[in-house]
């Protein structure tokens, strides 16, 4: 399942989605974590010292090897240089896997030990002083978007995402690219307001959006959440002790997280897997394309100098049964 969380910034989508991230490994899933927000803190969150997290290699860094690799003998795609974010698979592109071993993940994943189990942590890498006035945000994240563009993931499987603060996930067409989004609101107006946007962007695109309440601390925060989003409220979380030995780097182990913490993330593992039956493969792929398209001729075809258009594949659908072919060597 891929699963995004978002949110405003402060709301605690950081914390709430490496709460959750230990759940599944604790369970022994396998997990790819993406940090794809223009604040990384997700490493941290997931027990890294300042160091370590610095030291995670950046996917954004590393595009030319991930292009060369999902291109694969893809004969729709005239060269590496050619590909953008959106490039959408065809036949003859490599196709990823949450649990397997290949030179994109040798590339920019780095294992991170947990109390039970173990996670793949990547990241976008943070937006540098070098960036200021020559390249947006949304370039960093291109990576990820194109790899979940490649990307086949099964049942019991996780890709879980921290995504950029606000409506900034909607600068591309990777909103779309989830089973659940997971939409992290404080009690308040302005905890909500996200809520408002991210309700109408994703509308038109059948992104199954939940809200996860966070910092509640009493029946009228939890009143005001329900009288504001409604049945999108699926869960809350309240205030931790654990949450707050974590952030001083001193986690207990995960077990001793408080128990009404833990009911709420088994009720968001449960929402996450019943998304499974949900999932369409031919609108995953419709999306994909119309994506593509608008960025091809919105600045694509420009930049690369080709017809990105034509590397639309019409009869390829992004499923498991993909799979089934032989991939490229």
């Amino acid at each position: 399942m891929k699963i995004a969380f978002v949110g405003k910034g402060g709301s605690g989508k950081t914390t709430l989605s490496s709460l959750f991230i230990r759940r599944l490994a604790a369970g022994r899933a396998p997990v790819i974590a993406v940090d794809a927000d223009i604040n990384q803190h997700l490493g941290a969150a997931l027990g890294l010292d300042e160091e370590e997290a610095a030291a995670l290699p950046a996917m954004g860094a590393r595009l030319p090897l991930i292009k060369d690799y999902l291109r694969g003998c893809n004969p729709r795609i005239t060269s590496a240089e050619t590909m953008i974010k959106t490039t959408p698979p065809g036949r003859g592109s490599r196709l990823l896997r949450i649990d397997e071993d290949n030179p994109v993940y040798a590339a920019c994943a780095r294992t991170v030990p947990l109390d039970e189990g173990a996670v793949r942590l990547m990241v976008t890498g943070p937006f540098t002083e070098s960036d200021l006035g020559v390249a947006c945000y949304h370039s960093k994240v291109g990576a990820v978007e194109l790899c979940l563009n490649h990307l086949v993931d099964g049942r019991d499987e996780y890709l879980v995402v921290d995504m950029t603060a606000g409506s900034d996930s909607f600068a591309s067409g990777m909103f779309t690219r989830f089973d659940m989004t997971f939409l992290v609101a404080e009690p308040t107006r302005k905890g909500v307001s996200v809520y408002r946007q991210y309700k109408e962007y994703a509308r038109d695109f059948g992104v199954a959006l939940k809200v996860v309440g966070n910092k509640v601390q009493g029946q009228d925060d939890l009143d005001f959440l329900r009288a504001e989003v409604g049945e999108d409220l699926l869960t809350t979380f309240g205030h931790s002790d654990w949450v707050r030995a974590m952030e001083k780097g001193r986690p207990p182990r995960f077990e001793l997280l408080e128990e009404a913490n833990q009911q709420a993330l088994r009720v968001l593992q449960d929402a996450a897997d019943a998304s499974y039956e949900q999932r369409d493969w031919q609108r995953y792929t419709r999306q994909t394309v119309h994506f593509h398209l608008k960025n091809a001729e919105s600045w694509g075809n420009a930049r690369t100098g080709a017809d990105l258009a034509a590397q639309v594949d019409p009869s390829f659908v992004l499923d498991e049964r993909a799979l089934a072919a032989p991939q490229p060597a």
